[in-house]
């Protein structure tokens, strides 16, 4: 799979982001960036804080400290307040406390131009393959409850519904356009909300272990799959990923985690001959 050339502007940083469960330290201190055009892949064992990375990103979880940077606007700023002051088992809990907090909704941060999957596909399972992309296109609507009572919106609805059935020949689900979500395979599932993230217009795309349960073929065709509509739309991809081969096959660059706190980072091949990630996933005898 060939790569393109990428643009060094910085689409998403983030820096010194502690993750903190009452005394459970998640994420410790993380720092990374992802350029636009490229592909970024976070790694790391299982348990390892991927996902809550993903979900201090999309505004799911409120990070316990730090900054997300979205095309150079923090979006997310927070630091240790109240009782977490004194339970705060992170480091840096002082840099920002004279920031004032910034939070956004899951759904503002995707109207920005973030869009993302889920560890656990989450399809609205009482929809069709189609209204399920149809709803992800709602989220650009102009029309309101006036508009749409009066048939107002006839225009803006049609248009949805068209850039709906494109998507579904996109991504090879035209066929089952009429079928319910849940009937379909796993491997289509996958693809089916991954149309959906499509359809809110990203500049940012998070894929949240997108291989996850399929056969290697289905890896495979995964890949150029994620090459594919990274180059049709203009993306740019940050993604968590267990199959190495994919990882290394499609990605730029790596981060990896384990017990929250960043190993190591680099190429693919750097970081397939780095010790310590090595360790991280194989483990080392004792003497």
């Amino acid at each position: 799979m060939s790569k393109v050339n990428q643009d060094s502007t910085q689409v998403l940083k983030l820096e010194n982001i502690t993750m903190q469960f009452g005394g459970v330290v998640a994420i410790n201190n993380l720092s990374l960036e992802v350029n636009k055009g490229e592909i970024v892949a976070l790694i790391g064992p299982n348990g390892a804080g991927k996902t809550t990375a993903f979900n201090c990103i999309t505004g799911v979880y409120e990070p316990t400290n730090g900054i997300v940077y979205f095309n150079g606007e923090p979006i997310v700023v927070n630091h240790p307040q109240g009782k977490m002051i004194k339970q705060y088992g992170g480091i840096n809990g002082d840099l920002y406390k004279d920031r004032k907090p910034v939070v956004h909704t899951p759904d503002r941060i995707t109207h920005l131009g973030i869009a993302r999957t889920f560890q656990n596909i989450r399809l609205f399972k009482s929809q069709t393959a189609f209204d399920n992309v149809l709803i992800g296109t709602h989220l650009r609507r102009t029309s309101n409850m006036f508009t749409a009572a009066f048939h107002l919106n006839a225009k803006e609805e049609k248009a949805n519904r068209e850039k709906t059935a494109e998507l579904l020949e996109i991504v090879g689900l035209a066929d089952v356009a009429d079928e319910l979500a849940t009937s379909l395979p796993y491997g289509k599932q996958r693809r089916l909300e991954i149309a959906r993230a499509l359809a809110t217009n990203p500049t940012l795309l998070l894929l949240d272990e997108p291989a996850a349960g399929m056969n290697p073929q289905e890896t495979d065709e995964l890949g150029e799959f994620i090459v594919d509509i990274k180059n049709r739309f203009n993306l740019t991809v940050f993604m968590i990923e267990h199959h190495m081969n994919l990882v290394m096959e499609i990605s730029d660059r790596i981060y990896v985690l384990d017990f929250g706190k960043q190993i190591a980072e680099g190429t693919p091949e750097e970081i397939q001959k780095n010790p310590v990630v090595i360790a991280a996933y194989l483990g080392v005898d004792e003497e």
